[in-house]
């Protein structure tokens, strides 16, 4: 086991790493810039170490600034969390290069799986399905136009690379296809360095399910149930839940096992994530692999039990996941809300300032993972995530009950959050029926 990890990252995934080390008997060590010198994550730490200023291309994105904090601590291995440097191959090669481990996929898993195009023809010759699209990219307006005609409207370009809706655009006709496709590929350029895209056919009303899998190093692997991340808006998840609702069984098993396939087809190793859409007759498409933990797992360990980052660092320690049960229980229902420093009345605006006052839920069913508190500034450099509210509930309604009730015990003062937000989907009748698709909030709130 390792004797000390650097955690490179910030906010509520930082706290989180830190919890799951203590409990293991690690040591740990936090990286922060000058704008996070007061952060919480950073007191919980045995030690701390400044990596550059508030841009996160000079502090939370500079591989050479987290390496050197990581070797100058002599860590054994660094924990990228979410987010940053989570899904960058050259981080995995620097910690090679620098006798660290990195508590993640290999390099060559994360590139392939970054490259959704390249990983779609991989899931395709697996005979896994997947949403009818192009092959590859798609360099110019007349190729996509051409492509678009022979699948039919409406169509989707996406980002080759990244993720988070960044580089994604409808286009119902040509002429929506004509002007939103070089604005895909300067957005792809600009959010990940590289202005490559492709087209896939556009589902009109899918449902988002994702499945965790998790594999260590001596070819085993398991999944651990699904969950639901519907309720988004523009592409950005919003509340996720355990398990999905309205799935048959038939249908669960099944896509259970073709998320096993599609890892089990690029030698997956640790924990990631196979996501599929869902259509209105449960026909499902792969769509992405993603190669780290995920803001919403709580869902998957309050209803398992497991503690997920526990199995990435064990995993990469070297040790194999034997002791998991093959058929692992699904144990009741959990929902996950994303309470956000955005101002919902002003189209989910950034809202950064001081907390004047913080009242946390509590109660049964309820998890908060948090870094804020009273008196705590909420940067503008970072993602406005504040805290995850997690409610466990026996049923989906009394997680939806409870979640109502840990709503309004929920208090932020001083700036504006998303907390009034989730209060307006847990009071749609559409949403207590389980009836959601990925455009629910655009079409049952209006927003």
């Amino acid at each position: 086991m390792f004797k000390r990890i650097l955690i490179a990252n910030r906010g509520e995934i930082a706290v989180r790493i830190i919890r799951a080390c203590r409990e293991l008997g690690i040591e740990c060590v936090s990286v922060y810039s000058t704008a996070d010198k007061d952060s919480i994550h950073i007191n919980l730490s045995d030690r701390s170490i400044c990596i550059g200023p508030p841009p996160s291309n000079k502090s939370y994105l500079n591989i050479n600034n987290i390496i050197s904090a990581a070797v100058v601590t002599k860590c054994d291995a660094i924990h990228p969390g979410y987010g940053f440097l989570a899904e960058n191959p050259k981080l995995e090669e620097s910690c090679n290069e620098n006798d660290l481990t990195f508590i993640g996929p290999p390099a060559d898993i994360i590139s392939l799986a970054g490259n959704k195009s390249k990983a779609i023809k991989v899931m395709k010759a697996h005979k896994i399905p997947v949403i009818p699209g192009s092959e590859g990219n798609i360099e110019s307006i007349n190729d996509a136009l051409r492509f678009a005609k022979k699948i039919g409207y409406p169509v989707i370009i996406k980002a080759s690379f990244g993720g988070g809706g960044k580089g994604m655009r409808i286009c119902k006709n040509k002429k929506d296809l004509r002007s939103s496709f070089p604005l895909a590929k300067s957005e792809s350029k600009s959010s990940f360095g590289i202005g490559e895209v492709y087209l896939e056919k556009y589902i009109s009303k899918p449902r988002h399910i994702e499945f965790q899998i998790i594999a260590d190093n001596f070819g085993n692997i398991t999944c651990v149930g699904e969950r639901e991340c519907s309720i988004q808006r523009r592409h950005q998840k919003l509340l996720e839940e355990a398990p999905a609702t309205n799935l048959s069984v038939k249908t669960r098993k099944t896509m259970q096992e073709f998320a096993l396939r599609a890892a089990r087809s690029i030698n997956y190793k640790n924990l990631g994530t196979i996501e599929f859409l869902l259509d209105e007759n449960e026909k499902f498409y792969f769509i992405e692999i993603n190669t780290r933990i995920q803001v919403e797992h709580p869902v998957t360990e309050m209803v398992t039990g497991l503690d997920l980052i526990k199995e990435q660092i064990n995993i990469a320690s070297g040790k194999n996941i034997a002791h998991l049960p093959k058929n692992i229980k699904v144990n009741g229902h959990a929902m996950e809300f994303r309470i956000n420093a955005e101002d919902p009345d002003n189209n989910f605006s950034p809202n950064s300032g001081k907390i004047i006052n913080c009242f946390l839920p509590g109660g049964p069913g309820i998890r908060i993972d948090t870094y804020i508190h009273s008196n705590y500034s909420i940067s503008p450099f970072y993602d406005s995530l504040l805290a995850k509210l997690v409610v466990w509930g026996n049923t989906r309604q009394e997680a939806i009950s409870r979640s109502i009730r840990a709503l309004n015990e929920f208090k932020i003062d001083g700036i504006k959050t998303t907390i009034p937000f989730h209060k307006k989907i847990l009071n749609s009748d559409l949403y207590k029926s389980g009836n959601i698709h990925t455009h629910f909030i655009e079409e049952e709130l209006g927003i």
